[in-house]
Formats: C-alpha cells, structure tokens, sequence
C-alpha cells in the first residue's frame, strides 16, 4: 500500500489513533501533514514518524476554529501543492447526561469538534481532492451505532452524525472521482480511553468484547490506510466497524 508522493493530511495526530496513523502513513512513503493542539506532542510525533519515512509537516491548530481549518489547508498547499487525502480524526469526550444537567454542556464541547469541524476540513478540501481524486476517511466509532454508555449520549450523537455526513459526502462526491468512508473502532487503547476509565470507571468496568480484547491503535490505522488506498477504489460511502464483535452482542 505504497503512498509514496501522496499528500495525508491527519488531524488529531499528536496522540492514539491519529498519531500512529501518521506514523503508518510516513512508513509508506506518504509527506504527511499532522495537526494537533498540543505542539510538544506533535513534535514526539514527528520524531517517530522521522525515523520510519519522510519528517511530517506540523501545524499546530484547532479544527474547531474556523481560521484555524482554513489555516491547515492553505498550509498544507502552500508546503506541498496539492492534497490526496484527509483523515479527519480529531476527536474530544465529554461526558454529561439528561439527569445529571451535565448534557448541555457536553454537547457545546463535543459538537464543533466531533462534528462541525469535520463537516468544516471537508468542505475546504473537498475542491482539492476533486483535482487529486483523492479520498476521505472520517475516524467515527461504534458509539454511532449503539449507545453503550449513558453519560456519552452526546458523544454517541456526534459519531452517528460523522457516519450520516459521511455517506451524504459520498454521494455527492463520487461523480468527481472522490471515495468518502468512515472507519468505527469499539475501545481501542489510546489515551481518550484511559481518560474515560478515570472519568467513568463504573462503567468502564462492564466493558467486554466477544474476542475478550480491546483494539490497538495500530489496528485501526492498518485499516486507516487500507480504506485511503487504491485496494479500495470501488469503496465510498461505507462505514467499516472494529469492535472486537461488540456491535454483534
């Protein structure tokens, strides 16, 4: 799955899922573009994936800004001229639910990240990938498709929206050759599920898969990258889960 002279542009890379996806990106040869909120821990980032394939391009930003995402873009041209694909993966957890009055809340803070800002870094690339006839892969998860756990209501809101966004981008962008697909982890080990135990260990507790294990994040950026590549070039418009068998219980 070569991506050499490919341009991956990652948001959500300075950790989990979006950072080893870089790193998977940059050991196929693609110039990567990552992009995060915390500058220390891109550059960590950068460091490992220097040491596999070619230095990434940083650019410290919030999606959910909206010169921020216009920011990413025109960067991300400016260094390599062109776009190939987008990952948007930047992705936050809040946890509030109807009884607790903590609901409200939780939404001003998941949504213009979890959702708006994926609808937002879709619409400015999408003109660019059209030129590359690239694609789009939007990190969800299997909170999308069933709620588990009360107080991540919102949160499970935000990734079923992501899965709908994602098909309707699909549709409308098949006929000018861009693949528009979504990729739903169950719990994988990344710093956002510790933060989670810590936040709700009750009901982290109850957690358990059919295969008796919980997903690495290399997993899911191996399918990350399957999805991006030209092995998919009649997928778009799909939503692949890896769940451990979760949705199957």
């Amino acid at each position: 799955m070569s991506f050499a002279s490919k341009v991956v542009l990652v948001t959500g890379a300075s950790s989990g899922i979006g950072a080893i996806t870089a790193e998977s990106f940059c050991k196929e040869g693609a110039n990567v573009v990552i992009v995060g909120r915390n500058e220390d821990k891109l550059k960590d980032v950068a460091k490992k994936c220097a040491g596999v394939g070619n230095a990434p391009f940083l650019v410290k930003a919030d999606v959910s800004n909206d010169n921020d995402a216009r920011r990413i873009i025109s960067e991300t041209l400016k260094k390599f001229g062109k776009l190939d694909v987008l990952v948007n993966n930047a992705g936050v957890a809040e946890y509030g639910s109807i009884l607790d009055g903590k609901l409200l809340e939780s939404f001003d803070k998941i949504i213009p990240i979890n959702l708006r800002a994926v609808v937002h870094m879709t619409m400015l690339a999408a003109p660019h990938l059209v030129k590359t006839k690239g694609n789009i892969v939007n990190v969800s998860s299997i909170a999308g498709q069933k709620h588990i756990f009360v107080a991540s209501n919102v949160y499970s809101v935000s990734k079923a929206a992501v899965d709908h966004f994602t098909r309707g981008s699909a549709l409308e962008l098949a006929s000018k050759g861009v693949r528009v697909n979504a990729i739903s982890p169950g719990p994988v080990e990344t710093d956002m599920m510790t933060s989670f135990a810590t936040e709700s260990e009750k009901e982290t507790q109850g957690i358990r898969t059919p295969l008796g294990r919980m997903s690495k994040a290399e997993e899911i950026a191996d399918l990350i990258l399957y999805v991006a590549s030209d092995k998919a070039k009649g997928i778009t418009g799909s939503v692949f889960v890896a769940d451990n068998g979760i949705m199957v219980q």
